[in-house]
Protein backbone atom coordinates (compact mmCIF):
# COMPACT_ATOMS: atom_id res chain seq x y z
CA UNK A 1 0.00 0.00 0.00
CA UNK A 2 1.10 3.27 -0.68
CA UNK A 3 3.00 5.50 2.33
CA UNK A 4 0.14 8.43 1.62
CA UNK A 5 -2.55 5.65 1.97
CA UNK A 6 -0.96 3.92 5.13
CA UNK A 7 -0.98 7.66 6.47
CA UNK A 8 -4.40 8.44 5.46
CA UNK A 9 -5.65 4.96 6.81
CA UNK A 10 -3.78 5.64 10.24
CA UNK A 11 -5.12 8.92 10.72
CA UNK A 12 -8.89 8.14 10.14
CA UNK A 13 -8.28 5.34 12.42
CA UNK A 14 -7.06 7.58 15.21
CA UNK A 15 -10.50 9.95 14.43
CA UNK A 16 -12.59 7.08 14.82
CA UNK A 17 -11.36 5.89 17.87
CA UNK A 18 -11.91 9.16 19.36
CA UNK A 19 -15.49 9.93 18.30
CA UNK A 20 -17.63 7.76 19.50
CA UNK A 21 -20.68 8.82 16.83
CA UNK A 22 -18.64 10.17 13.86
CA UNK A 23 -21.76 10.81 11.90
CA UNK A 24 -21.71 14.32 10.73
CA UNK A 25 -24.72 14.14 8.19
CA UNK A 26 -24.99 10.58 6.64
CA UNK A 27 -21.42 9.86 6.62
CA UNK A 28 -19.58 8.02 9.23
CA UNK A 29 -15.35 7.54 10.02
CA UNK A 30 -13.40 4.94 9.23
CA UNK A 31 -11.37 3.09 6.25
CA UNK A 32 -10.39 0.09 4.74
CA UNK A 33 -8.55 -1.24 2.12
CA UNK A 34 -10.10 -2.07 -1.01
CA UNK A 35 -11.12 -5.78 -1.56
CA UNK A 36 -9.65 -7.65 -3.79
CA UNK A 37 -12.54 -9.65 -4.85
CA UNK A 38 -16.19 -8.33 -6.86
CA UNK A 39 -19.37 -9.62 -6.49
CA UNK A 40 -21.86 -9.77 -9.42
CA UNK A 41 -25.21 -7.73 -8.45
CA UNK A 42 -27.97 -7.79 -10.96
CA UNK A 43 -28.75 -4.37 -13.11
CA UNK A 44 -32.84 -3.48 -11.93
CA UNK A 45 -32.59 0.61 -11.93
CA UNK A 46 -35.85 1.90 -13.63
CA UNK A 47 -35.39 3.11 -16.99
CA UNK A 48 -37.02 6.18 -17.98
CA UNK A 49 -39.00 5.81 -21.24
CA UNK A 50 -36.31 7.21 -23.17
CA UNK A 51 -33.89 4.35 -22.07
CA UNK A 52 -35.94 1.54 -23.21
CA UNK A 53 -34.55 -0.77 -25.74
CA UNK A 54 -34.89 0.52 -29.33
CA UNK A 55 -36.28 3.97 -28.21
CA UNK A 56 -33.61 7.43 -28.87
CA UNK A 57 -33.00 9.11 -25.66
CA UNK A 58 -34.07 12.52 -26.29
CA UNK A 59 -31.21 14.90 -26.61
CA UNK A 60 -31.08 18.35 -24.91
CA UNK A 61 -28.49 21.47 -25.78
CA UNK A 62 -28.73 22.00 -22.22
CA UNK A 63 -29.34 20.41 -18.90
CA UNK A 64 -33.19 20.07 -18.88
CA UNK A 65 -34.79 22.56 -15.65
CA UNK A 66 -31.45 24.19 -15.56
CA UNK A 67 -30.98 27.94 -15.64
CA UNK A 68 -28.40 30.21 -16.79
CA UNK A 69 -26.62 31.02 -13.58
CA UNK A 70 -26.82 27.19 -12.41
CA UNK A 71 -25.40 26.53 -15.98
CA UNK A 72 -22.67 28.25 -15.78
CA UNK A 73 -21.32 26.55 -13.03
CA UNK A 74 -21.22 22.82 -14.70
CA UNK A 75 -17.62 22.19 -15.94
CA UNK A 76 -17.00 22.31 -19.60
CA UNK A 77 -14.82 18.69 -19.21
CA UNK A 78 -18.20 17.05 -17.40
CA UNK A 79 -19.69 14.25 -19.98
CA UNK A 80 -21.60 12.64 -16.94
CA UNK A 81 -23.92 14.64 -15.10
CA UNK A 82 -26.55 13.30 -12.02
CA UNK A 83 -29.52 16.13 -11.24
CA UNK A 84 -31.41 15.86 -8.29
CA UNK A 85 -34.89 18.12 -8.89
CA UNK A 86 -36.35 18.68 -5.62
CA UNK A 87 -39.63 18.75 -5.90
CA UNK A 88 -40.10 22.21 -3.92
CA UNK A 89 -37.62 23.93 -1.41
CA UNK A 90 -39.12 22.24 1.50
CA UNK A 91 -39.81 18.92 0.20
CA UNK A 92 -37.64 15.80 1.18
CA UNK A 93 -39.41 14.45 -2.11
CA UNK A 94 -37.00 14.40 -5.38
CA UNK A 95 -36.23 12.63 -8.94
CA UNK A 96 -32.62 11.53 -9.55
CA UNK A 97 -31.78 11.63 -13.51
CA UNK A 98 -28.68 10.55 -15.00
CA UNK A 99 -27.60 12.75 -18.25
CA UNK A 100 -24.71 11.85 -20.59
CA UNK A 101 -23.33 14.25 -22.90
CA UNK A 102 -22.96 13.16 -26.74
CA UNK A 103 -21.00 15.93 -28.49
CA UNK A 104 -22.21 19.47 -26.95
CA UNK A 105 -25.92 17.75 -25.96
CA UNK A 106 -27.10 15.79 -22.83
CA UNK A 107 -29.27 12.92 -23.34
CA UNK A 108 -31.05 11.31 -20.22
CA UNK A 109 -30.19 7.70 -19.66
CA UNK A 110 -31.86 7.22 -16.35
CA UNK A 111 -34.28 8.10 -14.00
CA UNK A 112 -35.72 7.45 -10.24
CA UNK A 113 -37.38 8.89 -7.83
CA UNK A 114 -35.25 9.82 -4.71
CA UNK A 115 -35.12 11.80 -1.20
CA UNK A 116 -33.08 14.26 0.05
CA UNK A 117 -32.55 16.51 3.40
CA UNK A 118 -36.12 15.99 5.31
CA UNK A 119 -36.47 19.69 5.83
CA UNK A 120 -35.54 20.29 1.90
CA UNK A 121 -32.87 22.64 0.55
CA UNK A 122 -30.70 25.15 1.27
CA UNK A 123 -28.18 26.95 -1.06
CA UNK A 124 -26.02 27.62 2.85
CA UNK A 125 -26.07 24.21 4.12
CA UNK A 126 -25.14 23.86 7.99
CA UNK A 127 -24.55 21.27 10.23
CA UNK A 128 -27.45 19.16 11.33
CA UNK A 129 -29.86 21.58 9.38
CA UNK A 130 -31.70 18.60 7.93
CA UNK A 131 -31.23 20.31 4.41
CA UNK A 132 -29.72 19.52 1.30
CA UNK A 133 -27.00 21.84 -0.18
CA UNK A 134 -28.16 23.26 -3.53
CA UNK A 135 -25.18 23.42 -5.96
CA UNK A 136 -23.38 22.34 -8.96
CA UNK A 137 -20.30 19.46 -7.31
CA UNK A 138 -18.16 16.84 -8.81
CA UNK A 139 -18.36 13.01 -7.58
CA UNK A 140 -15.10 11.43 -7.22
CA UNK A 141 -15.06 8.52 -4.89
CA UNK A 142 -17.37 5.75 -3.55
CA UNK A 143 -17.53 2.86 -0.87
CA UNK A 144 -19.82 1.08 1.40
CA UNK A 145 -20.28 -1.72 3.82
CA UNK A 146 -20.75 -4.35 0.98
CA UNK A 147 -18.07 -5.05 -1.92
CA UNK A 148 -17.69 -3.34 -4.25
CA UNK A 149 -20.01 -4.23 -7.28
CA UNK A 150 -17.90 -3.04 -10.24
CA UNK A 151 -18.05 0.60 -9.77
CA UNK A 152 -15.56 2.67 -11.54
CA UNK A 153 -14.77 4.95 -9.39
CA UNK A 154 -12.77 4.52 -6.34
CA UNK A 155 -14.46 2.15 -3.90
CA UNK A 156 -13.60 1.78 -0.50
CA UNK A 157 -15.10 -1.16 1.21
CA UNK A 158 -15.39 -0.94 5.42
CA UNK A 159 -17.49 -1.63 7.94
CA UNK A 160 -17.28 1.78 9.92
CA UNK A 161 -20.01 2.56 7.14
CA UNK A 162 -22.14 0.96 8.67
CA UNK A 163 -25.35 2.59 10.30
CA UNK A 164 -25.40 2.98 13.75
CA UNK A 165 -27.61 0.03 15.62
CA UNK A 166 -29.10 2.40 18.07
CA UNK A 167 -30.89 4.40 14.81
CA UNK A 168 -34.04 2.17 13.56
CA UNK A 169 -34.04 -0.75 12.11
CA UNK A 170 -35.03 0.71 8.82
CA UNK A 171 -31.91 2.83 8.31
CA UNK A 172 -29.51 -0.22 8.66
CA UNK A 173 -28.99 -0.46 5.43
CA UNK A 174 -28.58 3.03 4.05
CA UNK A 175 -24.74 3.03 3.48
CA UNK A 176 -24.32 -0.66 1.84
CA UNK A 177 -23.42 1.44 -0.82
CA UNK A 178 -22.56 5.06 -0.94
CA UNK A 179 -21.03 7.47 -3.44
CA UNK A 180 -19.57 11.03 -2.32
CA UNK A 181 -20.90 14.10 -2.97
CA UNK A 182 -17.75 16.35 -3.02
CA UNK A 183 -19.17 19.10 -0.56
CA UNK A 184 -17.02 20.15 1.98
CA UNK A 185 -14.29 17.79 1.60
CA UNK A 186 -11.49 16.50 0.15
CA UNK A 187 -11.64 14.98 -3.33
CA UNK A 188 -9.41 11.36 -3.10
CA UNK A 189 -10.33 9.95 -0.17
CA UNK A 190 -12.55 7.68 0.69
CA UNK A 191 -15.85 9.31 1.31
CA UNK A 192 -16.04 8.62 5.42
CA UNK A 193 -13.05 10.69 5.41
CA UNK A 194 -13.33 13.16 8.01
CA UNK A 195 -11.68 16.37 6.77
CA UNK A 196 -14.17 19.46 6.57
CA UNK A 197 -11.97 22.07 4.51
CA UNK A 198 -14.49 24.32 5.10
CA UNK A 199 -15.04 24.03 9.30
CA UNK A 200 -17.25 21.24 10.91
CA UNK A 201 -20.27 24.27 11.19
CA UNK A 202 -20.93 23.92 7.23
CA UNK A 203 -21.57 20.04 7.65
CA UNK A 204 -20.25 17.38 5.48
CA UNK A 205 -20.51 13.44 4.35
CA UNK A 206 -23.25 14.48 2.06
CA UNK A 207 -23.68 11.17 -0.25
CA UNK A 208 -25.88 9.35 -2.44
CA UNK A 209 -27.31 5.95 -0.62
CA UNK A 210 -29.90 3.47 -0.20
CA UNK A 211 -33.25 4.79 0.20
CA UNK A 212 -34.97 3.75 3.46
CA UNK A 213 -38.81 5.50 1.97
CA UNK A 214 -38.08 9.20 3.63
CA UNK A 215 -36.25 12.12 4.10
CA UNK A 216 -32.56 12.26 4.85
CA UNK A 217 -30.16 14.66 7.42
CA UNK A 218 -29.12 15.93 4.29
CA UNK A 219 -27.68 13.29 1.63
CA UNK A 220 -29.78 12.25 -1.40
CA UNK A 221 -31.29 8.74 -1.48
CA UNK A 222 -32.32 6.62 -3.82
CA UNK A 223 -33.07 3.01 -4.75
CA UNK A 224 -30.36 0.05 -4.22
CA UNK A 225 -30.94 -0.78 -8.19
CA UNK A 226 -30.40 2.70 -9.01
CA UNK A 227 -26.88 2.88 -6.54
CA UNK A 228 -25.78 0.19 -8.44
CA UNK A 229 -26.37 1.46 -11.60
CA UNK A 230 -24.63 4.69 -10.62
CA UNK A 231 -21.80 3.35 -9.31
CA UNK A 232 -21.26 0.83 -12.53
CA UNK A 233 -21.96 3.83 -14.47
CA UNK A 234 -20.05 6.76 -12.76
CA UNK A 235 -16.85 7.17 -14.88
CA UNK A 236 -13.62 9.55 -13.49
CA UNK A 237 -12.44 9.47 -17.02
CA UNK A 238 -15.83 11.45 -17.87
CA UNK A 239 -15.76 13.93 -15.09
CA UNK A 240 -19.22 13.45 -13.49
CA UNK A 241 -20.70 16.04 -11.46
CA UNK A 242 -24.21 16.54 -9.69
CA UNK A 243 -26.55 19.17 -10.04
CA UNK A 244 -28.82 19.23 -7.10
CA UNK A 245 -31.54 21.99 -5.79
CA UNK A 246 -35.34 22.29 -5.43
CA UNK A 247 -36.57 23.21 -8.97
CA UNK A 248 -36.88 26.86 -8.04
CA UNK A 249 -33.56 27.44 -7.33
CA UNK A 250 -31.98 25.14 -10.32
CA UNK A 251 -34.16 27.50 -12.69
CA UNK A 252 -32.09 30.58 -11.49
Amino acid sequence: MPVAALTRAAVAAATCAALLVPLAACGSTGVDARPDGRRTVTDGATSSPSARPGARPSRFDRVPGVGDRTHRRIPSAARQLVAVYGDHADSADATVVLYTKDGTGWRKARSWRAHNGRKGWTPDHREDDKRSPVGVFSLSDAGGVLPDPGAKLPYTRSAAFQAPRHWAERYWNDFDYVIAIDYNRVRGVPPNDPVRPQGGSKGGSIWFHLDHGGGTSGCVSLSRSGMEYLLRTLDPELRPVVVMGDKARLRT
